[in-house]
């Protein structure tokens, strides 16, 4: 096909942010797809927290990116050419294609996506993996209820924006904390939330006070460390913390900060509990139709936040760790 695939590969574990020097960028052609292949041009590339882990060696809940493999990614693009009937030309697609211009898949971690329904980049964001994740910690481990008080760290990313708004769906409030007052005004005036928390400027614990005079009945947590243990002396008896992410830690060069305060799930009969998408896996079509119902009704909003140019890929990642995205990070890789 004389096509050239530029790729991102992991040459060295990061300590610390990860800078453009624990990369290789590649370059190999493409080869035609063998029987039962497709091949995809890839059009967006998903950039989530959880990238920052694969990166790491040890145990984990998936197994670790190797030195010199593709760096492992979400993405979405188009079938341009197909060996699997399943698939035909021209179709779109999300699956986990890696940080590259063009992949190879047998099809069977791949799923057809209907881009009159949504666009393409909502896939990867409120209809892919963070929205998956917002509606399975909050519903299946949170469990709010009508009434009760959420409270939702990383408010105005990707997880955050859709955590919040299925919270109202049920009949919550909701309080964000995010960082600044653009992503406070965004929470509150986009998405609907009924306060926000800016932890940059305010002192947290004194805020949830303020907010949540009842205490707070479900924290959805993206972010770990000293957020945690501030909202762990607010909590209402019988509350529930879901443990999703810790991007606060992810980088650290020491220990990783654990609660202090933790003595608080005894005096107030709560719980936490941490949650993986992945275990949801067979029920993300059940999701995916909710949502979606949602999105068509106007209940729920989604917002990409996206850069142009897969060669930006180091220091565009390092938007999420600097708290520099406002909705779901993503590269254009390619026009459509």
């Amino acid at each position: 096909m004389n096509l050239v695939n530029h790729q991102f590969r992991l040459a060295a574990r990061p300590v610390g942010m990860p800078k453009r020097s624990d990369w290789s960028y590649t370059e190999e052609p493409v080869r035609d797809p063998g029987e039962g292949e497709v091949l995809v041009k890839l059009i967006y590339i998903s950039l989530d927290p959880a990238m920052r882990g694969w990166m790491n060696e040890g145990k984990s809940y998936i197994a670790p990116v190797a030195i010199g493999e593709v760096m492992r990614a979400g993405g979405a693009g188009r079938v341009i050419a197909s060996k699997n009937p399943k698939f035909a030309v021209g179709d779109y697609v999300y699956g986990g294609f890696g940080v590259q211009e063009y992949a190879l898949s047998d099809g069977k971690s791949l799923t057809k996506v209907d881009t009159k329904l949504a666009p393409l980049p909502i896939y990867l964001g409120t209809l892919g993996m963070p929205g998956m994740t917002a509606y399975f910690g909050l519903l299946d481990i949170g469990q709010p209820k009508s009434g009760e008080t959420v409270v939702v760290s990383g408010a105005a990313g990707a997880v955050g924006q859709v955590v919040g708004q299925i919270a109202k769906i049920k009949g919550c409030r909701v309080i964000g904390i995010a960082g600044g007052p653009e992503k406070c005004r965004y929470v509150l005036n986009d998405l609907g939330f009924d306060a926000a928390i800016d932890y940059k400027s305010e002192d947290v614990k004194k805020s949830l006070g303020k907010h949540c005079p009842k205490g707070v009945d479900v924290y959805f947590d993206n972010v770990g460390g000293d957020i945690l243990d501030a909202v762990l002396t607010q909590l209402a008896r019988g509350a529930r913390i879901v443990i999703c992410g810790a991007i606060s830690q992810y980088n650290n060069t020491g220990p990783i900060k654990g609660p202090s305060n933790y003595l608080s799930l005894l005096v107030n009969r709560a719980s936490m509990k941490g949650m993986v998408v992945y275990d949801y896996a067979d029920r993300y079509a059940e999701a995916a139709r909710e949502m979606a119902g949602w999105l068509l009704a106007g209940k729920l909003k989604s917002r990409e936040d996206v850069v142009a140019g897969l060669d930006t890929f180091p220091e565009t990642l390092l938007k999420l760790f600097k708290g520099e995205n406002t909705g779901k990070l993503m590269i254009k890789v390619a026009e459509a």
